[in-house]
């Protein structure tokens, strides 16, 4: 006798295998870092291909404010590392509260801080220009070279300081779009802890969602291996 599926494998399977964010546009890309954090996130300066996921979180009609979702992994030599971040204020009070927009252009932050040597710290993905409304007006400014994202890091308190750039290249096909497992935590930062309850709760959220999806191995390889290091 078995037991009743856990309620996400029954959303994830009424919303079509995807439990987070399923309706999505995936890139291929590049991300640049530079300055003292980059050794913290990927152990140094340097230029990588990436793959970049835009997405509607709940999903509401296309055009209609909805929490926002924007996924991105480094496809380092070693191992991977996966960043997620959603629709989120700027200033410190609003920063770690979702926020439903329309626009896809930001800003993106992690809502939950990270713990990196004892301080918290947040991660933002900033827009350089609109990316529209829709993901179909997305992937028509992203194929036009003008789809881009500063990184960014605060404290709890403090300001925004930009360590990298994000990148849109061409769109990935649907079916490797269909396959994408980020993992936030199996894949996290070098020197970056995730902590708390709800990371924990993201932990089997994630797991669920790659089970129900019959995805074995969440880190396809990337097509480019030409990855660069040093500025």
């Amino acid at each position: 006798m078995t037991g009743r599926p856990p309620l996400g494998r029954i959303i994830s399977r009424l919303r079509g295998g995807r439990l987070l964010h399923p309706r999505g546009r995936s890139f291929c890309g590049e991300i640049e870092l530079w300055g003292p954090f980059a050794a913290h996130l990927a152990g140094g300066p340097g230029r990588w291909p990436a793959t970049v996921r835009l997405s509607r979180g709940t999903p509401t009609p296309e055009g209609w404010p909805d929490l926002l979702g924007l996924a991105v992994r480094i496809h380092r030599h070693a191992d991977p590392v996966d960043l997620l971040v959603s629709s989120a204020g700027r200033l410190p009070l609003l920063r770690h509260l979702p926020t439903p927009r329309r626009d896809f252009g930001g800003p993106y932050t992690s809502i939950l801080s990270y713990r990196l040597y004892g301080r918290r710290v947040y991660l933002a993905a900033l827009p350089e220009r609109p990316l529209g409304t829709s993901l179909d007006q997305v992937t028509s400014i992203a194929t036009g070279g003008g789809a881009g994202l500063r990184l960014a890091v605060a404290s709890v308190a403090g300001r925004w300081r930009q360590f990298g750039r994000i990148s849109f290249g061409e769109p990935a096909p649907d079916e490797v779009d269909a396959a994408l497992a980020f993992d936030p935590i199996g894949n996290r930062p070098d020197d970056l802890r995730t902590v708390g309850l709800i990371q924990r709760m993201r932990v089997a959220t994630y797991a669920a969602s790659r089970h129900t999806r019959a995805v074995a191995d969440p880190v396809p390889p990337a097509d480019a291996a030409s990855e660069t290091r040093g500025r």
